[in-house]
């Protein structure tokens, strides 16, 4: 009886052996799957980057992703759209007066209905200029410069993608003019390439600065004409926080919280102000 107690035992144990290293082998084959897996991210990872840039261009330029400036979306609504004035009836009118206000705005709808909305900016600045007291038509065209630079600065992003990218060795060189520059040896087809993909870059960046700056323009007038509306205050902000004018940020954050102190992003804003001013003073000290 007992050798037989000890023959199922060890019966037992070389089962459950047997059992623990088959358990044992899918996991070591899932470490080695992994390994083999992210040595082949590691080895392909310029080419999965260059495909990440190559979508985000197709979405940025045919879907008009968080843009709004042209995108197939913005066509096919364009599309669906019906009645109003048309761009050409616009233009005619314009010629035919150029101080007509309605005209300038209808040219703007129209434009902004076909998805030109770049196009769509001067006309409405000229009705905002002979309507003054238009103060939707002015939001709207804040509205409308924000577009722009959220335009820009994704075109920029991809700029730098395509400078890391095509470029990596070329992106934190020296200018190829100055005396540093000149003394390394350069790649001319990559320098000629770095130096147009950073010249796109420059193009977008300084076009994202205008746009921000223009919305920073418009809100103050509209800050202006409604010295009691908090929302104004709150959109000047965050358009001179992305233009860089942190002064102005901070003054129209403390309006806001003068205006709306039981909002409740009324904390937040002051902790922004905290941060902000931090920047401005570490900036002023260096």
């Amino acid at each position: 009886m007992a050798r037989a107690d000890r023959r199922r035992s060890q019966r037992a144990g070389t089962h459950a052996r047997g059992s623990v290293a088959a358990a044992r082998a899918p996991r070591a084959r899932v470490a080695r799957d992994d390994e083999l897996f992210f040595s082949r991210i590691r080895r392909q990872g310029k080419w999965i980057f260059a495909i990440i840039a190559i979508l985000f261009i197709l979405s940025t330029i045919l879907l008009g992703v968080g843009t709004g400036f042209g995108g197939l979306q913005d066509f096919l609504v364009s599309q669906g759209s019906t009645g109003g004035v048309s761009a050409d009836d616009a233009r005619a009118a314009i010629r035919e007066n150029p101080n007509d206000a309605q005209a300038h705005r209808d040219l703007s709808s129209a434009l902004q209905a076909d998805g030109k909305l770049e196009e769509a900016i001067p006309p409405l600045a000229r009705y905002v200029r002979l309507t003054p007291n238009d103060t939707d038509a002015r939001r709207e065209l804040a509205g409308l410069y924000l577009r722009q630079a959220d335009f820009w600065r994704r075109r920029a992003q991809v700029a730098q993608i395509q400078i890391q990218n095509e470029a990596p060795g070329q992106t934190f060189q020296p200018p190829g003019d100055s005396k540093i520059g000149q003394a390394l040896p350069q790649d001319q087809l990559t320098a000629a390439k770095t130096a147009r993909l950073n010249a796109e870059l420059n193009e977008a960046l300084t076009k994202m600065q205008s746009g921000y700056q223009n919305a920073v323009g418009v809100y103050k007038q509209l800050a202006k004409a409604e010295p009691q509306d908090a929302t104004v205050q709150f959109e000047l902000a965050q358009a001179a926080e992305a233009a860089s004018d942190l002064q102005t940020a901070i003054a129209a954050y403390k309006q806001f919280l003068k205006l709306a102190p039981e909002d409740q992003s009324a904390a937040a804003v002051r902790e922004r102000i905290k941060q902000l001013e931090g920047a401005v003073a570490s900036t002023e000290g260096g």
